[in-house]
């Protein structure tokens, strides 16, 4: 149950399956997923191929490094994003939703009780897609503007400024978020549409330039290609996925277009274009082996170089888009199940739902990004910290979606350890390999994940324990009503709403009102906001009223974990159940504690004093519930955790 003193939001997805029954609203959602799924990996053939064929061993054949590498990516996108994420996990979605956070409340649901192990695995989840969220720009956009190095008619000089170029185009980009991007987002899709068309037909174009590429899309090639180079060639694994990163936000996104879109994108235009760019780069590194130093810029003609080298950049931009929003959705989620204390959602569009703005997350992806830039200054020092991240996130999918076959679709236990042993088995493969790359980089993602699961733990454990400290000491909401009647108050005319985490012992405030002020409201409602474990509840699932006595009584209102409150707009339906209110005559009290850390009860004292620093710093209560500034009275009470 959230606790309303520590409340929690998010913005809703657009509807999934709003225009499924029109075949012009089909294509539209499918065109519209195109830009936010597929944006990154849509920008991986600017570096993959690049950064695989640079670790392999100069003893090994350059044929066999070829088609080794384009059989490794070809079936890496087969096994991963085809097999895995299209054809299995996005049957997993919760009410249309999908992401690691919507897979974990699924997996609670399906538990039917709060997992510790099941909550912190969502918690590692989140964490690192954060990690992700800050290399993802960084590597997209200074891959694509590093193709200025070998534009034709450029000097050495201008060459030498792709990373301020690419650091300016990122601010630019952070900096316009608060601006909302409801707008240049509705171009996303046919830019980025444009952009796999651009990769297949470079690909086709180059394929006829050693056609026996070919052989690469069998899969031996890839097992011969590994075994020649030894040990090294584990450490290419890591390389290769960078093919697929990105592949997560197909589940990610499944609520904003649907599966359907999202899998006919993937299947009619993403994967052949990628893998044709794929097969054309190694034609053409077999037919001209220099060329292996940066094949993607070297197939293309240098007639048309330049357009194709502001579509990269376009499309490394939306790449970027996309990983932002959804840090701000992960946000949202995290905050609403209770993961992250309150924070500033900000809402960009008054139509378009999930248009939000973070602006802390705004600023630490910012940061952080600008950091990534100025310590690793190439796409091919920040492609050793690339990855890690990305391959533990899919590893938590997969450890959910066990718990998902087993308990949800109430499918045999082999089955379920089948399939999770098999993606399992994949991904730990990728997550070693990765690994390997911690001395370059790799450790920055797992750091930053590490902390980010510290945050959220420490916030989790801290408001359990202030709850049931304050229950502990709390009188019980039927014992004080008692107490009323033998000893009436004095009345105050108009409606009071205490808010509190649990509607069955006093609320905190009220207790504060009647000792020091000694006056009870005419009409009294103990309201409690709590977190459902689906993405959106139905408004007439919204609210349950529960009469006390003449003068309580209990409202409990609900809402998803993609949903934000709004309590002047939730009090409205009540109306429909004979509880009326004038918002401008109603009076609304908070609890406000004071918490002091100690070191003999509770969490450590160095975790007492972060979650009391994650408490001064969380959002006003009464912004996060959009309730009438003028209307609110905070009572306050010191608690030691």
């Amino acid at each position: 149950m959230a606790d309303p003193a520590e409340p929690t939001s998010g913005a809703p997805a657009a509807p999934a399956d709003a225009h499924h029954g029109r075949p012009e609203g089909f294509v539209a959602l499918a065109v519209g997923a195109l830009g936010v799924v597929f944006g990154d990996i849509g920008t991986s053939p600017l570096y993959a191929m690049r950064e695989a064929l640079a670790h392999s061993r100069a003893d090994v054949s350059p044929e066999l490094s070829v088609l080794g590498v384009v059989s490794l990516i070809t079936w890496a996108l087969i096994l991963v994003v085809t097999l895995k994420y299209v054809a299995l996990i996005m049957r997993a979605d919760n009410k249309g939703e999908g992401g690691t956070l919507a897979l974990m409340a699924l997996a609670q649901r399906a538990l039917n009780r709060r997992s510790g192990a099941v909550l912190l695995l969502g918690m590692a989840g989140a964490a690192l897609f954060y990690g992700d969220g800050v290399i993802t720009p960084a590597i997209s956009v200074l891959g694509a503007v590093e193709g200025l190095r070998d534009a034709p008619g450029v000097s050495p000089e201008l060459g030498g400024l792709v990373l301020p170029i690419a650091g300016a185009i990122l601010v630019a980009l952070f900096l316009v978020q608060s601006r909302g991007t409801a707008r240049i987002a509705r171009a996303f899709g046919p830019i980025t549409a444009a952009w796999f068309l651009i990769l297949g037909g470079l690909g086709l174009y180059h394929i006829f330039d050693s056609p026996s590429v070919l052989r690469g899309l069998l899969p031996h090639y890839g097992v011969l290609f590994l075994l020649d180079n030894g040990f090294v060639g584990f450490v290419i694994l890591g390389s290769v996925f960078l093919a697929v990163t990105g592949a997560e936000a197909l589940y990610a996104d499944m609520g904003h277009f649907g599966k359907a879109p999202i899998q006919a994108g993937w299947l009619a235009l993403v994967l052949p274009a990628l893998v044709l760019n794929y097969l054309g780069q190694g034609a053409m590194v077999l037919a001209h082996p220099e060329m292996r130093e940066n094949p993607f810029f070297g197939m293309v003609p240098t007639l048309v170089y330049w357009p194709v080298l502001l579509m990269a950049t376009a499309a490394s931009v939306i790449a970027s888009q996309a990983v932002i929003t959804g840090a701000f959705s992960m946000t949202q989620q995290a905050v609403q199940l209770g993961l992250l204390p309150r924070i500033d959602i900000r809402r960009t569009s008054e139509t378009q739902a999930g248009q939000i703005y973070v602006p802390q997350v705004n600023t630490f992806l910012m940061i952080g990004v600008i950091l990534l830039l100025v310590t690793f200054q190439t796409s091919s020092n920040l492609a050793a910290a690339y990855g890690i991240a990305v391959t533990g996130s899919m590893f938590v999918d997969t450890l959910l979606f066990f718990v998902i076959i087993r308990h949800l679709w109430k499918k045999p236990l082999w089955l379920a350890i089948l399939a999770a042993a098999g993606f399992g088995a994949l991904d730990l493969v990728f997550i070693s390999s990765n690994m390997l790359k911690l001395p370059q980089g790799a450790w920055l993602p797992l750091v930053a994940g590490a902390l980010m699961v510290v945050v959220m733990w420490t916030w989790h454990t801290g408001t359990r324990i202030l709850s049931e400290k304050t229950r502990k000491d709390s009188v019980a909401l039927t014992e004080l009503t008692e107490m009323l009647q033998a000893r009436p108050p004095h009345r105050a005319s108009g409606a009071a709403v205490f808010l509190t985490s649990d509607p069955d012992v006093a609320p905190v405030a009220l207790m504060h009102n009647l000792k020091h002020n000694k006056v009870l409201h005419e009409r009294n409602v103990i309201l409690t906001v709590i977190t459902a474990q689906t993405p959106r509840v139905r408004d007439e699932d919204r609210i349950r009223i529960e009469p006390v006595n003449d003068d309580f009584r209990k409202l409990t209102i609900s809402y998803g974990f993609m949903e934000s409150p709004n309590i002047p707009k939730a009090l409205a339906l009540c109306r429909q159940q004979g509880l009326k209110f004038d918002i401008m005559a109603t009076s609304f009290f908070l609890g406000r504690r004071s918490v002091v850390a100690s070191a003999s009860s509770g969490m450590p004292l160095w975790q007492d004093k972060l979650f009391i620093f994650l408490m001064r710093n969380a959002a006003n209560p009464t912004d996060f519930f959009k309730i009438p500034p003028g209307r609110v009275v905070e009572l306050g009470t010191q608690v030691t955790v």
